[in-house]
């Protein structure tokens, strides 16, 4: 599953040809969850209030890249990076 983002200790990754909807996993120490990127919600999952509060605004800053990055994966095209949040 290739890393698209890390900052705070939180890991942004996501698979190839995964299922719909568009996602991306958010991985903070033991805590995963999947979240929506196009409703920027929680579709699986738990992280902690402040983890996902900067995943959070990270998604909204980047949703756009988010969603190209998703259909890069869907043809098995290789990912790029994406910024962390700083």
């Amino acid at each position: 599953m290739p890393e698209l983002s890390r900052f705070y200790g939180i890991v942004i990754k996501m698979f190839f040809a995964d299922h719909t909807p568009p996602h991306f996993h958010a991985q903070y120490e033991e805590q995963e969850a999947l979240i929506d990127i196009n409703r920027l919600s929680i579709i699986s999952g738990k992280l902690s209030p402040r983890a996902l509060g900067l995943v959070m605004e990270w998604a909204s800053i980047h949703q756009a890249e988010l969603k190209i990055e998703w259909e890069k994966a869907t043809t098995l095209q290789p990912l790029g990076k994406i910024a962390p949040l700083n």
